[in-house]
C-alpha cells in the first residue's frame, strides 16, 4: 500500500485519484488502476477508479471550492463534503439497501471514497432512455420512511435528536436552495433561465401574489421546521437504479427541514416524466401512487413499533403527522415543478424535448400544475384528489 502524498486541499487530478485509490485498503498490491473524471454535476469533482486487471472499482467524490457550474464567482464551503459523507454514514446505517456503501472520508481534502454503481444508471438519465424501473418507487418509499422516522423525535428521541440537528447545520447550501427554489423563480432573479416564448406565462406568474404568499408561507416551512433530516436534493439525477437496485446518491445538501421537503421532490421528478413522457404517464402515475403507499405504510408500521414517545403512539396523532407531510409534499412539489423550469438548474425530461412547440407546451403544462400544487395543497388530502390534478392540466 502506498503513502497518500497530499495531505492539504488542492483539487484532485486523475493521477492524485489513483494514488489516493491506492493508499486506501481498497485494492490489492498488484492492483493496475485506471482513472476518468465523470462528474457532470454542479458543485463536485467525480472519478471512476477501476482494477483493470481485478475489475473491481470505487468512485471518489471531492467537492469543490466554488459552484462548477458557475465557476469561481461563485464560492463554497468545502465542509458541505463531510455533511455529505456524514449523511451518507447515517443514511447507510438507517436503509443500507439503498445507499452506497462508503470506504472512506477525509475532511481535509473534501472526498468522499464510495462504492462504486457503475452498473447502474442514473434514474434520470434512464426514464428518458425509456427505462421504468419497476421497484424504484417501492424502494424510494422504504427509503423515505426509515430515514424521515428514525432521524426524527420519534425515531431518535428528543435529545439524540437535537445533537443530530446541530451536526447538520448547512448554511451555506440551504441558502442554494432558499435562493432557487422559493425565491428567484418569483421575480425577474439573474439566475433565472427559460425560453423567450414563455415569457409571458413567466411574468404573469412573477405578478401572482397569492401564489407569492404561499412560496413564502411553504420557505418558512423549509427554514424552520426541524422535522427530520434530509436527503435536501433528492431528484432522479441523485439516484442510481435498476431493474433491481435503487440507490439514492449526493446528500450533500443534507439538513434538519420539513419531512415533505424530500417527498415533494420525489413527486416532483416524477411528475416530469408524467407530463413529458405521453406513452408511459400511467406508469409515472403509478410510481407516484406506490412512494407514497408505501412510505404510510413503513412509517406507520416504525410509528407502532419503534416510536419512542410513549404518548405520541397513537393512530390519531399518526394520522396528523402523516397528512402534514402529504400537504406539505404536494407544496413542495409544486415549487420544484416551477424552478426547474424557469430557474438555474433545469432537468432534462422537459429541455430533452427536441420539438420547439411540444416541450413549450410540456413546460406551461408544468408551470400550470406547479401553481396549482402550491396553492391547492390543504386540499389536496390523498394520492386520488393529487392525481386528479394533475389530470387536470394534462
Amino acid at each position: 500500500m502506498s503513502q497518500l502524498k497530499q495531505t492539504s486541499y488542492e483539487p484532485l487530478t486523475e493521477p492524485a485519484a489513483i494514488e489516493l485509490a491506492l493508499s486506501l485498503p481498497i485494492f490489492t498490491e498488484n492492483a493496475e488502476l485506471s482513472c476518468r473524471e465523470i462528474g457532470d454535476g454542479n458543485l463536485n469533482l467525480v472519478f471512476h477508479i477501476v482494477d483493470v486487471k481485478g475489475g473491481k472499482g470505487v468512485i471518489i467524490k471531492q467537492a469543490l471550492p466554488y459552484a462548477k457550474v458557475v465557476g469561481e464567482s461563485w464560492p463554497l464551503t468545502l465542509k458541505r463534503a463531510k455533511i455529505e459523507a456524514d449523511a451518507l454514514k447515517t443514511f447507510g446505517q438507517l436503509a443500507p439497501d439503498y445507499v452506497p456503501k462508503v470506504y472512506f472520508t477525509d475532511d481535509v481534502l473534501a472526498v468522499t471514497v464510495m462504492e462504486d454503481l457503475s452498473h447502474l444508471l442514473i434514474a434520470r438519465t434512464g426514464f428518458i432512455n425509456g427505462e421504468t424501473y419497476p421497484l424504484i418507487s417501492k424502494h424510494l418509499g422504504e427509503y423515505l420512511a426509515k430515514t424521515l422516522f428514525y432521524t426524527s423525535d420519534y425515531g431518535l428521541g428528543p435529545a439524540a435528536k437535537k445533537a443530530q440537528v446541530q451536526k447538520f447545520i448547512n448554511p451555506e447550501l440551504c441558502k442554494i436552495t432558499e435562493d432557487l427554489i422559493f425565491t428567484d423563480p418569483y421575480f425577474d432573479a439573474d439566475t433565472n433561465e427559460f425560453e423567450d416564448s414563455l415569457r409571458t406565462d413567466v411574468e404573469a406568474l412573477w405578478q401572482d401574489a397569492e401564489l407569492k404568499f404561499h412560496v413564502n408561507v411553504l420557505k418558512r416551512s423549509f427554514l424552520t421546521q426541524a422535522e427530520v433530516l434530509l436527503h435536501g436534493d433528492l431528484h432522479t439525477g441523485s439516484i442510481f437504479a435498476g431493474n433491481s437496485d435503487t440507490k439514492v446518491i449526493d446528500p450533500e445538501f443534507a439538513f434538519y427541514g420539513p419531512a415533505g421537503f424530500d417527498i415533494g421532490q420525489v413527486f416532483a421528478n416524477l411528475l416530469f416524466e408524467v407530463i413529458a413522457n405521453d406513452s408511459k404517464r400511467d406508469h409515472f402515475i403509478r410510481h407516484i401512487e406506490t412512494v407514497w403507499s408505501v412510505f404510510k405504510d413503513e412509517f406507520s408500521r416504525l410509528w407502532n413499533t419503534e416510536n419512542k414517545e410513549l404518548s405520541a403512539k397513537t393512530d390519531t396523532f399518526l394520522g396528523y403527522n402523516l397528512s402534514k407531510f402529504f400537504e406539505d409534499s404536494i407544496g413542495f412539489a409544486g415549487c420544484e415543478l416551477i424552478r426547474r423550469t424557469i430557474g438555474l438548474a433545469h432537468v432534462a425530461d422537459l429541455d430533452s424535448i427536441e420539438d420547439e412547440q411540444i416541450r413549450l407546451a410540456a413546460k406551461r403544462t408544468t408551470l400550470e400544475l406547479g401553481k396549482i400544487l402550491i396553492k391547492q395543497r390543504k386540499e389536496i388530502t390523498d394520492v386520488p384528489s393529487f392525481i386528479e390534478k394533475v389530470h387536470g392540466v394534462l
